[in-house]
């Protein structure tokens, strides 16, 4: 006999825990509500992606830092103990354990139904499990919020080759003595980076000409440079065209476009990532399996009659950043509890932050994408290295800061910064993104001296406030 729920989530990642723990906090009406996941809650950024890459590029930036300090230069040029750096990320992911996860569900009143989850049929959930086969219905809506996967590109011998994805290159219990990275994108640099400070040889392999394209061009030519002086081998314009690891096991080989081989230890792969539709159910309702679920502002599925289907997170392929998943997911748990709410922050306001060191912080528009809109902007650059708060933080640091600035405002409309620990500057420029706040109000809004934040005041100063 099925059991009813008010709402069913499938997919217990970030995505699926915030619109489920938004709709069971609703108290008029008060639902009951059903989260369904296969393996770990907490999902792929908490064990696989965000939290333990950023717990093994930490410790690199801490001693980029001090070899930029004064009194602590020579600490700075320590290899680090990368035994303690794996044991600090298992830390950070619970020892690949979701008791804590749990816990907090069983804390917002969620019922955790472990299993694979697919719909069988409008408002109905089918969780195949070890101990059995659960039948689920939702009264009120069923949100799907099943996530991404790696995307492997389609070389020969590649997928025979076993290579790491983001979870081999995150979860990697060995530093391997050389490591080819394939992509240019946030995934590739940051793992690149953080290998190569644990004593790996990194050869990163791009085919573009540009790391991290769809940034400011000042953005690939800091972090390229940075990447070098980490000491990885950046290889641009270029591409792998065959891949050769017999058995799956022992060294690889990576024929390039160039003509050039490569031989590794370990191969990572972080060329994007596909949504996960294929295996949800989606023809049972009316969709098609293999492509992102297509939604409105409230983040009902289109195509379905009734309105009661969600998706939130990469699974609509609306915006595949883990804290805009989140933000969608508790915009669907509201519009489920009754609330008039529309997303729109994640095509407008997007923030991101590329942990590598220097860090690189944006929200918005590039200059190249607001003139692709049709916008007439005008755009201010200030060094970061200039501004007093960040000559504290040691000398040579420097860094870039760059507004984006729509002139039939006179509003910002991007902001991008390259430096030490940017990404804490990066909530003012989403707030003055999202909140539209005129160059005026914000000449009014003083930073602190000496801090990194005075770059807001010479930024405007350049604009000729």
């Amino acid at each position: 006999m099925a059991e009813a729920f008010d709402v069913v989530v499938i997919g217990g990642g970030p995505a699926g825990e915030n619109a489920a723990a938004r709709a069971a906090a609703a108290r008029e009406p008060s639902l009951s509500v059903a989260l369904v996941e296969q393996e770990l809650l907490g999902g792929e950024c908490s064990y696989w992606a965000c939290i333990p890459s950023k717990a093994l590029l930490r410790p690199a930036e801490a001693q980029w830092l001090a070899s930029h300090t004064p009194g602590l230069r020579e600490a700075g040029k320590r290899p680090l103990d990368a035994r303690e750096v794996l044991q600090h990320r298992d830390a950070m992911v619970g020892g690949y354990k979701d008791d804590s996860q749990a816990k907090w569900a069983e804390s917002a009143n969620l019922h955790v139904v472990r299993g694979q989850g697919r719909m069988s049929g409008p408002r109905t959930v089918r969780v195949e499990a070890r101990s059995g086969t659960r039948e689920l219905t939702a009264r009120k809506a069923v949100v799907l919020a099943t996530g991404s996967r790696p995307r492997l590109p389609d070389v020969p011998g590649l997928r025979d080759a076993r290579p790491w994805d983001n979870r081999g290159g995150t979860a990697a219990r060995e530093v391997p003595r050389r490591l080819v990275v394939l992509g240019g994108g946030a995934v590739a640099v940051e793992l690149a980076q953080a290998w190569s400070s644990l004593g790996s040889q990194v050869t990163l392999v791009q085919r573009g000409r540009r790391l991290l394209s769809r940034y400011e061009p000042f953005v690939s030519v800091e972090v390229e440079k940075a990447l070098r002086e980490s000491g990885v081998s950046v290889l641009l314009g270029t591409e792998a065209t065959r891949i050769q690891r017999p058995g799956g096991r022992g060294e690889v080989t990576v024929a390039l476009a160039t003509g050039d081989t490569l031989r590794a230890d370990e191969l990572l792969v972080a060329m994007g990532r596909v949504a996960n539709t294929e295996d949800v159910g989606l023809e049972t309702v009316g969709l098609t399996p293999g492509r992102p679920v297509e939604v409105d502002d409230q983040l009902r599925a289109k195509g379905v009659e009734g309105g009661w289907l969600y998706a939130c997170g990469d699974v609509n392929g609306r915006n595949l950043l883990t804290h805009m998943g989140k933000y969608q997911a508790r915009l669907a748990g509201d519009h489920i509890a009754g609330k008039d709410v529309r997303a729109w922050a994640d095509a407008k306001a997007t923030p991101q932050v590329i942990f590598t060191h220097p860090q690189v912080a944006s929200v918005g528009l590039t200059e190249d994408q607001a003139h692709k809109q049709g916008l007439l902007v005008r755009v201010v650059q200030y060094a970061l290295g200039d501004v007093a708060g960040t000559a504290l933080l040691g000398p040579g640091l420097g860094g870039t800061a760059k507004l984006v600035v729509d002139e039939s405002r006179r509003v910002i409309v991007g902001a991008t910064f390259t430096g030490p620990a940017v990404g804490e500057l990066l909530h003012a420029a989403t707030i003055a993104v999202a909140g539209e706040v005129p160059l005026e109000t914000l000449w009014h809004a003083v930073p602190s001296f000496p801090t990194m934040s005075e770059v807001w005041l010479r930024l405007l100063e350049a604009y000729g406030l």
